[in-house]
């Protein structure tokens, strides 16, 4: 990879050494100048004009998605945030009094009250699995769940923000399969840093964001949903972008992943997820996670040499998500004291996985990507306190 070229296709990399990744990468040049050049469009044409207008690049974002995650493009749908994916997946499966939710100890306390609030509405039944001694999601407690029937849904996070670790999905997938079990994967980490292939992974539906790993605008979101399953799931809400009302009283629902969509979208932002998606794709998936893993791996090496700093990162397979704290000093003020050097990182909050028993208090959170320097590593340890 030609990290030069990549940095200044990136704006931001000559403001500040962005290691808050995880929360929202640097956007390159090819998707600013989309989001912007159709944003001004329509501040000249008008809104509907500018959509017609656009409207290959619009239709380009599902080709583009789907190549990017070995999908089909009637698998996709654009959705305005990995939360609203995740949502409109999660709420469509016809739970019913009895079905078990199995998840994992890692979940995102976001996606744990949508658990409840179904378990709660239709008698449905949510079990945590326990993790293997080094965090990642234990694989033989899964099978021994399946096993015991009832399971209508396997919901797993595929990296977790707040330890390091990436849960085994394909394995995952491969078991789900085996018991005919659906698999909702939230990728919201992961797309964008990983080579990921739907096909092998195995998964029924995928939610996933813009902002992080991808590279895309904020306030953009992606949900895939395999074509055999989608006639067995039924959206939380339609509108007439979703279905086709059947007078008098009828409707009848899109026979692809564009079910789960609305009329009215970020049409800018759609546009410039294409983009992102397609610039992923053509540095190659493969060399991106080697790049960011290597990174990542190089600065949790650096810290783990400090005295008086430990990493907090689990599992056998690290991500680009580097955890740690140092002794005796707050991590806000830690990341609020990076970002007066030009550092940008960020802290984790235990309540944002509330099912995880062996959440720390606040850490600090440094995320790498592609972009990212072993200068900028230094930059960051030269901002850390000493003890």
């Amino acid at each position: 990879m030609d990290i030069q070229r990549l940095r200044t296709d990136t704006p931001g990399c000559a403001k500040v050494a962005h290691l808050n990744n995880a929360g929202a990468a640097l956007p390159p040049h090819p998707v600013i100048e989309a989001v912007n050049g159709h944003f001004a469009l329509e501040s000249t044409i008008g809104g509907y004009e500018a959509a017609e207008q656009n409207d290959a690049a619009v239709q380009r974002f599902y080709d583009a998605v789907a190549g990017l995650i070995g999908a089909r493009a009637d698998e996709i749908a654009y959705v305005e945030n990995a939360t609203r994916a995740w949502d409109m997946a999660f709420y469509s499966v016809p739970f019913a009094d009895g079905d078990r939710i199995l998840t994992t100890t890692t979940e995102y306390s976001s996606n744990a009250i949508a658990y409840q609030q179904v378990a709660e509405a239709k008698g449905a039944r949510v079990d945590v699995v326990p993790d293997e001694a080094d965090g990642t999601l234990s694989l033989d407690a899964l099978e021994a769940e399946l096993l015991k029937g009832d399971v209508r849904l396997v919901s797993l996070n595929h990296i977790p923000t707040h330890n390091g670790l990436i849960n085994p999905a394909a394995e995952v997938g491969r078991l789900c399969r085996e018991h005919g079990v659906l698999y909702l994967l939230d990728a919201c980490q992961s797309v964008g840093q990983l080579a990921i292939d739907v096909n092998e992974i195995g998964c029924d539906m995928l939610s996933a964001t813009g902002r992080k790993y991808l590279r895309g605008p904020r306030g953009t979101g992606f949900l895939h949903v395999r074509r055999d399953i989608l006639r067995t799931l039924v959206p939380p809400f339609l509108d007439l972008h979703a279905a086709t009302w059947k007078a008098p009283d009828g409707f009848e629902m899109r026979d692809n992943a564009r079910r789960f969509e609305t009329w009215e979208r970020y049409v800018a932002g759609q546009i410039g997820l294409g983009v992102a998606a397609d610039y992923a794709s053509a540095l190659g998936m493969t060399d991106v996670e080697t790049r960011v893993t290597d990174l990542a791996a190089k600065l949790r090496k650096e810290l783990a040499d400090r005295p008086g700093i430990t990493v907090l990162d689990k599992g056998v397979r690290p991500s680009g998500i580097v955890t740690f704290t140092v002794d005796g000093h707050d991590p806000t003020a830690i990341k609020d004291a990076a970002r007066e050097h030009g550092v940008n990182i960020n802290v984790t909050n235990p309540a944002s996985h509330g099912y995880d028993p062996h959440a720390r208090p606040l850490a600090v959170r440094a995320s790498v990507h592609y972009y990212n320097t072993e200068e900028e590593l230094e930059r960051l340890l030269s901002a850390l306190p000493r003890t």
